[in-house]
């Protein structure tokens, strides 16, 4: 399938620093999908659910992957995923929770909530581009997701085994 083409990265994170790392490392770790970033969580949801420019009633491609940072201005990191876990055309797209919070209940919260995985940002500038690597390598490379537009209650656990 080497015409198929790359999935959307979508990164919600306010932090200029790590949104430059962030680009840092998928450049390092050659990754060339389109990396889209949103600064906050209005920003987040408006860019998921509003339709595309022009009116013909299309909303914007669904990303393959989401990268959420928990502490952003206006509507928070988990409220961000409640909403994606609600709708039925984002209920299944892999998001990852990447955060500096060391809070336990953070941490439950995010998971039942429905998130993929919670990563704590490390502060070691290469292992943060390590654990970028695996992460993507991951969930862009070796996960499988249903085809989009097929129904059926056994897509949920495709995308979370654990729930």
């Amino acid at each position: 399938m080497s015409n198929e083409k790359k999935q959307v990265i979508l990164l919600v994170e306010d932090n200029t620093d790590d949104v430059d790392l962030t680009i840092y490392a998928l450049k390092k770790n050659k990754i060339t999908n389109e990396l889209v970033v949103m600064r906050d969580g209005v920003e987040a949801l408006e860019y998921l659910f509003s339709e595309e420019p022009g009116g013909d009633g299309k909303q914007k491609e669904v990303p393959g992957l989401i990268l959420l940072d928990l502490k952003l201005p206006r509507i928070n990191g988990l409220q961000v995923l409640e909403r994606l876990r609600s709708s039925e055309r984002t209920r299944l797209v892999p998001v990852v929770v990447m955060t500096s919070s060391r809070e336990e209940r953070d941490v439950r919260e995010t998971y039942r909530l429905g998130a993929n995985s919670y990563i704590r940002k490390p502060v070691d500038f290469h292992e943060f581009i390590e654990s970028l690597k695996s992460v993507l390598h991951y969930w862009l490379v070796l996960n499988v997701l249903p085809e989009a537009g097929k129904g059926g209650d056994d897509e949920r656990t495709a995308a979370h085994p654990a729930g």
